[in-house]
């Protein structure tokens, strides 16, 4: 099976592009093969929702909070992380998730 959309693999780990929406109800992640969108509780203050953006795929896909970073989009919603690590492992893992959550 081909990596979603969203994910692309690098030497040193993957980067993933995703829309969040602060201030939400609750701290959700939706995925599909073209889309990844994130809703976290916290507000855009003070890189609160980021830290919750973080916290929220570290979480669903079992990853260490320490692996990630905002590459790009820090004050956006339209944001691209990156993952360090095994590519294989990480994309697998992200692949789990997906398929638990279709």
């Amino acid at each position: 099976m081909s990596d979603p959309a969203f994910l692309r693999r690098l030497a040193s780990g993957v980067t993933v592009e995703l829309r969040v929406q602060p201030r939400a109800r609750r701290s959700a992640l939706d995925g599909s093969r073209v889309a990844l969108k994130a809703a976290v509780a916290a507000p855009p203050i003070d890189g609160k929702a980021n830290a919750a953006l973080i916290a929220l795929l570290a979480d669903s896909w079992q990853l260490p909070k320490s692996a990630f970073a905002i590459a790009k989009g820090t004050t956006s919603r339209t944001k691209k992380v990156s993952i360090a690590g095994e590519p294989a492992l990480i994309a697998d893992r992200i692949a789990q998730w997906m398929g638990s959550h279709v």
